[in-house]
């Protein structure tokens, strides 16, 4: 372990789950025979923790499911496999963006690399990492490469699964990202497998409306010099500055015409959009979506960073589950993050609407505790939290899943775009 900490996270909890995987699921064995269970207050729960699960009485799909079957389903009958932006996933879990920040090491962001490949989930690239650690192409002296992530990933990645989405902002542009990635021989299995997506960041749950922030030592900040603004925060005899990333500038004839020329050029890669939990996130995600976008990311308020304004931490952008119920059910591809770790969380978030559930924080932590197996156990547990509950509601696909499946059922937002609502959910 390297001393990785995590602020309001049940780091506790995670870290439990990445040594002992689905064992942690449940109670601790030694406590059984001796202690009676039953639910527990959640004081500091948000929205979407606060919404219960409401498996009915009556469950026609299990009917369904055991005539397919000619037995009675169980919960190891529920499918995870589905699509995730385009690419194929064995689980609506991806692995999120972790920027340039130095919160997590070198080791810890390939290990996580090496097992999101293995375990066949798509994985996302952030911002900044071609500007800030290079592309790795250039003789630069750190793995943390985009092409070292990449080569990472796809040491156990198994055929027909899983897939990269590259970030790029606004600095990332002027270093022509995309076209380092789009040519390059190292992203050709990707590329012509169908495997490849790039994504616009519009902005990040943590601080909506900025760029990204991270602190650099003066030797650090001079390379970055002319890429970058940076803050004297500290003082200026202080030895570290603040790094400031522009936040891009949008409209929604803007956003359009970004995604139009993102399928215009680079025609052979789904096009991925993420937002911030922005007031008027319904309608960027919907004009996302008309312009051709294969998937939009919401990132809630409660998303992580690796540095961030505390005042933005505590009170900028809308919870996750506000986010939710603004967009409102979609035919359309929608990814979530912001403090997912366990199964009832994502489950609730598929029911409102979301596709796949971005893992940021939990992973670091669960690599940060085993290398090599950490995020794998994780994941396992998370699965099979997935298969109890989603059997429990008398479905057994992901797909499945609507806003009658929990409780108290969010009230449609006038906030969302009507004529986009689909008369029969599904989720890509």
């Amino acid at each position: 372990m390297t001393g990785l900490r995590t602020r309001g996270f049940p780091e506790r909890a995670v870290r439990e789950r990445a040594r002992l995987g689905a064992a942690a699921a449940f109670p601790a064995d030694a406590h059984y025979g001796h202690t009676l269970f039953g639910a527990e207050a959640t004081a500091d729960a948000d929205q979407l923790d606060q919404l219960r699960i409401t498996p009915p009485v009556f469950m026609p799909q299990r009917l369904e499911k055991l005539i397919e079957l000619g037995r009675e389903p169980l919960h190891t009958d529920v499918a995870l496999g589905t699509v995730i932006g385009g690419l194929r996933s064995a689980l609506p879990l991806y692995l999120s963006a972790f920027g340039s920040t130095r919160a997590a090491g070198t080791d810890q962001v390939l290990a996580a690399s090496r097992q999101a490949g293995r375990l066949g989930i798509p994985m996302v690239i952030g911002e900044n990492i071609v500007p800030m650690s290079g592309y790795g192409r250039g003789g630069e002296q750190t793995r943390r490469t985009a092409l070292g992530r990449i080569a990472a990933y796809l040491t156990e990645l198994p055929d027909g699964l899983g897939g990269v989405a590259v970030q790029q902002s606004t600095e990332d542009a002027d270093a022509e990202v995309w076209n380092l990635v789009y040519s390059d021989p190292a992203a050709q299995p990707l590329l012509e497998s169908g495997r490849l997506a790039f994504e616009l960041k519009v902005g990040q749950g943590a601080k909506p409306g900025l760029g990204g922030m991270t602190v650099l030592d003066r030797t650090a900040a001079a390379r970055v010099d002319e890429q970058f603004a940076l803050d004297e925060v500290f003082g200026p005899d202080a030895d570290r500055v603040l790094r400031c990333s522009s936040p891009g500038t949008f409209t929604e004839e803007i956003l359009r015409q970004q995604i139009r020329l993102m399928r215009n050029n680079y025609p052979r890669v789904k096009v991925w959009v993420k937002l911030h939990p922005g007031r008027d996130v319904a309608l960027a995600a919907d004009i996302a979506w008309t312009a051709g976008a294969d998937a939009v990311t919401v990132d809630g308020a409660e998303g992580g960073t690796g540095w961030a304004p505390v005042a933005t931490l505590a009170h900028s952008g809308l919870p996750l589950g506000e986010c939710l119920a603004r967009i409102g059910p979609r035919a359309d591809c929608l990814l979530t993050s912001g403090r997912f770790w366990e199964g009832s969380r994502v489950v609730k978030s598929l029911a409102l609407g979301a596709t796949a559930a971005g893992l940021g924080r939990a992973a670091l932590l669960a690599t940060d505790e085993d290398p090599e197996a950490g995020l794998t156990r994780l994941v396992e547990c998370l699965a099979l939290e997935l298969r109890l509950l989603i059997s429990s509601l008398g479905k057994y696909t992901p797909a499945a899943l609507g806003p009658e499946d929990v409780w108290p059922t969010p009230a449609p937002s006038a906030a969302a775009p009507a004529h986009r609502i689909p008369e029969v959910l599904h989720h890509g």
